[in-house]
This record gives C-alpha cells, structure tokens and sequence, in this order.
C-alpha cells in the first residue's frame, strides 16, 4: 500500500482567491469608469466586504446552492463583486454576451435557467424587451444606485443593486464545499444552432489563475496595473479577475468606454503596465496615438490573442512604442488560455526577425495544458513544424463535457479544437487553419451556416457559401458566394439588405459576389478550401 501525504485539505475555491486580497492586499486599488462616465475607486478589502453582502443578499432573494444567475454587464467593479459574490456562495456565475443576436440571448438565459439577471444600466433595455421570453428570472438587478435607475418601466421583478447590498451588514463567512462543484457557466458562440455551455469548476478555474499568473504566461505581479481590456463575459476576462486577486495588483476596468480616446487617458492616468485584449480593440489605441503623435508612459506589455494578431501590428507595438506582445490562443472550452509565446534562453543569440517570426505563432503550452495534433485517421502527427493536423488538447482547465449536452465532444481523451495547427520541435503551436468554416471578426465569431441560410430564404439564390475574406481591420468578414436561381435577377446590395433584423447587424456580411455554380465534395458538401483558395485575393468594399 502505497505512503499516504500528511499534509492539510483545503479545497481550492474562488473566495479563497478573494480572502487572499483583501487580507494580504486589501489597500490595492480597483479603479472603474463606469456606465456612470464618472471614475469609481475601490480596493481589494472593499471588493470583498460587497461581495459578501452580494452573497447575503442572493440567499435573501432565496437563491440555492447551485442555482445560476446571469450578468449582462462591461467591466468594472460591480461585475467583479458578482464574481465572486455569486461563485463563493456555491451559485454559477453565467456570464451573456450582450453583443449576440437578442433571441440567442434569450436562449441562453433559459437554457441555464438564471434565477436572477444583474444588467448595466445601458444593456437594461435589451433584457426589458426579453423579458417576456425569459420564464425562468425571477429577479432583474440593474447594477446603479437609485439615481440612475430606469426612470419607467414595465417589469415588475426589477430591484437595485446598491440597495439590495446597503441592507446587508456583511457578516458572512465564505462556505466551504467540493472544489469540483460548478463556479461559472460560459457559451461559446454558437457556430452550427445554438451555443454550448461551457461550466467552469472552482478548482479548475484556481489552477487556470495560478497559471495565467506564471512568468511564462501574464506573469502577473503584485507591481502591476491590469487593465483588462477584454470583456468580463468574454471567457471570464481570461481569468484576469481572478490571477489578479492571486497575486493582488491594481486592476483598471474600461467599462463600455473602448475607443481609442478613453483607452489611451486611462492608460495614462492610472499608469497601467499591462493589458489583454483582441487584435481589433488595439488598431483603435493605435490609430488615436499615432494621430496624435502620442507615446505610452508606463504600458509595457499585452496579451494578444481572440484571433491572430497582424505581424505589422506586433512590429508597430513592440517598435514604435516599446511595448512588448504576447501573442496567445485559446477557446472558451479551455478556460481559455492554451499556449503563450514566450521565447526559451535558447533563443537569446537568435536575430531580432527570428525572434519576431518565433513570437508570430501562438506559442507555447502553459503547464496544465497538452496538446497534439492529429490526421483525418487520428494518428498523432509529429511536432516538426511542417505537418498540419487537427488540434487536439487535454488539461485541468480543458471541458470533458458541454452543459445538458450527453454526447462527450472528447477523442480518445482528448479535446478536439476544430482549430487546424503546426507544432514545432520546441513546442511552439501555429494556427493554420480551421477545421470548421468559421468566420472570425475582431475576435468575435461569425458562423457561416447562419449567413448561408438567411440567403437560402431569398427567392432569387439557388445555392450560397459563406467564406472568410481577409480583412485589415476586422481580420476576416464575410464574403458570400452565390449561384442565382435560373432568369433570376438580383442586385449585391439587394441581398445585403436582405439580412436586415435578422442577424446582428455587425454580423452582415460586406460583399457578395455571383458564380455559375458552386465546387462540391464528393459526399455532396460544398467544397469551401476551394472557394477560400478562388476567392483569396478578393478586394472587399469595406478593406
């Protein structure tokens, strides 16, 4: 019989991150700009004091271990206090991103069955027109004092968020239960029907922040200024919420205010050091710096990841304005974060293009994750940089299965991305293409299913594709491929026009253009490599 440890259990849960800040960084600051437009300032022991009212108050409202309750809410204090409010009193935080069509949003509220619903006041107008749609809420909170609630409305069930927290005293202790039980629910955007839910352990998520913080990953530090500038109902910020009461530095959070303007002064005033966010959020800062012939004082490195990063705008940061570029991947399934790239000291003596052209793939596993690729067969692929395979992963923070959905997604174990990739000797992972014909927008997914069938309903198309057209600011928007019904006639802006209300207007694809017929496979399906391929040097309008 193999010699037991004597060592201590103490299950890892997300308050225990929390208690760890207000303890031993309680003075740290939490700076917002608010839905308000004004600048709020907290600290970790305030955070933590309102999380435990936040707790009281759900048990008030007679919420029970286990029950989810959803946010529609921008970055900032109010959304961290809900964090950990709602996971550390043994509910599921489910995050909505309040960008998806609304009747994808309706579904997901029911599909998790959210008792309660906290909103910014400038999202509360979508939920108000759900309302009717959701059976489920019992509550909705809008997350402002009283002075800036809804002057009017219909709903009955609306409460306050300052007031519900200003009648409790917080005299809470923190329940303690099993680290595998569910601590946050996240849907990736649906690319075939509906989203899938992705449910997040508490001690997978502890795992996921202590690695997001390891030097070779964040390496977040107790010195550091975060400002995140991807969203908290974007994977949980990327876990930044949570490494960051980990190791207890100062967190900025943008609110809605993303332009290149309020991005850059808030930088500035509050002397960030680090940032994470889409490729798309960050041509804006640079677009407003370079216009105004600015420079950063104190940013010196950021996280890039949501879809790849343009190689001109990793040269631009790092030479223009000395911040340095972490280029990362991951997926809502894995928590997200899979690989970072992070150079060896092997690759001290390499040239400064080697280094850069190294640092332009998604780089390498953190621990806690593996990966490996595979042929159409499933057989393992060697990792010599050359051989293209589908992407497989398997880890602490990796899903095993999708909320209410019985069939395992695993293969052999193993997590199959739909995402296309190279692995070097080293270990260094490049995307080269995805197995699923997906369209990425500025980090945001597009899927092509949803564009073709809106099309299909037009009384002039016969056949459709929907493809990913190169883009300079968005990366990639959608380009569709149409074959017209026999003596049809259709004009390009006529079938745009066409997707009017009934997909999200960012969604709308930017070109259309006409063909004789479509390539098809041989089991029937339409033939898109060929397509991406005919259609890669494709001007759109919009480039």
């Amino acid at each position: 019989m193999s010699l037991m440890g004597q060592m201590m259990h103490k299950p890892l849960l997300i308050s225990s991150l929390l208690e760890h800040a207000e303890r031993h960084n309680g003075d740290i600051e939490i700076v917002s700009k608010r839905v308000e437009g004004d600048i709020h300032r907290a600290n970790w022991k305030s955070i933590a004091l309102r999380s435990r009212k936040l707790a009281q108050a759900l048990a008030r409202l007679g919420l029970q271990a286990g029950d989810c309750v959803g946010t529609l809410a921008w970055n900032g204090y109010r959304h961290i206090e809900i964090y950990y409010g709602v996971s550390g009193s043994q509910l599921v935080c489910h995050t909505i991103n309040p960008r998806l069509f609304p009747q994808q949003v309706a579904w997901i509220i029911e599909d998790a069955q959210d008792k309660v619903i906290f909103v910014d006041s400038n999202i509360f107008p979508l939920i108000e027109k759900l309302a009717p749609m959701l059976a489920c809420v019992k509550h909705v909170v809008v997350m402002a004092a009283r002075e800036n609630m809804p002057r009017e409305s219909a709903l009955t069930n609306l409460l306050c968020y300052e007031e519900l927290l200003d009648a409790e005293d917080g005299q809470y202790q923190w329940p303690e239960f099993d680290e595998n039980t569910a601590a946050s629910i996240c849907y990736t955007s649906g690319t075939t029907g509906n989203p899938k839910g992705a449910v997040y352990a508490h001690r997978s998520t502890v795992l996921h922040a202590f690695a997001a913080a390891l030097p070779d990953a964040m390496c977040l530090k107790a010195t550091d200024t975060v400002l995140p500038v991807v969203p908290m109902f974007h994977v949980n910020a990327w876990g930044i919420p949570y490494a960051a009461a980990l190791v207890g530095c100062k967190l900025v959070m943008p609110g809605p205010h993303m332009d290149g303007a309020s991005l850059y002064n808030l930088f500035e005033q509050e002397k960030v050091t680090m940032s994470a966010g889409v490729p798309t959020i960050w041509l804006g800062l640079l677009n407003h710096v370079k216009a105004n012939d600015l420079k950063f004082s104190t940013f010196k490195t950021t996280i890039i990841g949501g879809s790849a990063c343009p190689p001109a705008m990793i040269r631009t940061f790092e030479n223009d304005y000395g911040i340095e570029v972490i280029h990362a991947w991951g997926m809502t399934e894995l928590s997200p974060i899979g690989t970072l790239g992070r150079l060896k000291s092997k690759h001290a003596d390499w040239s400064t293009e080697d280094k850069q052209k190294l640092l332009e793939k998604q780089g390498k596993s953190i621990f806690g994750i593996d990966m490996r690729i595979v042929d159409t067969e499933g057989q393992v692929l060697p990792w010599d940089g050359k051989s293209p395979g589908d992407l497989e992963v398997r880890g602490h923070w990796v899903i095993s299965s999708y909320f209410k959905v019985d069939k395992s997604p695993l293969h052999d174990g193993w997590f199959p991305t739909g995402d296309v990739a190279t692995i070097d000797p080293d270990g260094y992972m490049q995307i080269t293409d995805r197995s699923k014909d997906v369209i990425k927008s500025g980090g945001e997914w597009i899927g092509s299913i949803d564009l073709e069938n809106v099309l299909m309903g037009h009384p002039a198309v016969h056949e459709v594709a929907a493809i990913a057209c190169a883009h300079p600011k968005w990366d990639e928007r959608p380009l569709m491929v149409v074959v017209k019904k026999p003596g049809a006639e259709v004009s390009v802006a006529e079938l745009l026009a066409f997707y009017e209300g009934k997909i999200p207007k960012w969604q709308t694809p930017d070109d259309v253009v006409f063909v004789d017929e479509l390539p098809h496979t041989a089991t029937g399906k339409i033939y898109k490599l060929k397509l991406r391929e005919d259609f890669k040097n494709h001007k759109l309008p919009t480039a």
